[in-house]
């Protein structure tokens, strides 16, 4: 497989990161066990955005893009449409510590939800998850 296509599916798969971090919380919705894979995930997304780090996920694919002879960004599809989204122009410090101080709160809001809703399901006699 072309080194750029793995980049592209490096990228993909970072936004599904980032998308499980923001929304994984209702998962748990449905299913019991989520929380034991998005908590850490979660905790990993809070860190590099407190800390002004760099996910591993971006020199793998920046390294791939340079394997597969690309110098930078190019105008596929993917790229066009995913890059913006995953690396916003001007993300600074401060606008990081927004993030994962918003991404907490979120989280904190859907993690009640998913407490208050299980606990009413008990209370009424119905299955919590499946």
């Amino acid at each position: 497989m072309p080194a750029n296509v793995l980049a592209d599916l490096v990228l993909v798969g970072h936004l599904g990161f980032i998308m499980f971090a923001v929304f994984g919380a209702l998962w748990a919705l449905r299913w019991g066990w989520a929380p034991l894979v998005h908590l850490p995930v979660l905790a990993w997304a809070v860190y590099i955005e407190f800390s002004a780090g760099v996910c591993p996920l971006t020199p793998l694919e920046n390294s791939l893009r340079q394997v597969g002879g690309e110098s930078g960004y190019s105008s596929s599809f993917i790229e066009h449409y995913l890059v913006p989204l995953i690396y916003p122009s001007g993300l600074t410090s401060g606008a990081q510590q927004w993030l994962a101080a918003s991404l907490l709160l979120l989280n904190g809001l859907f993690y009640t939800y998913v407490l208050v809703r299980h606990r009413a399901l008990k209370v009424a006699g119905r299955p919590t998850s499946r």
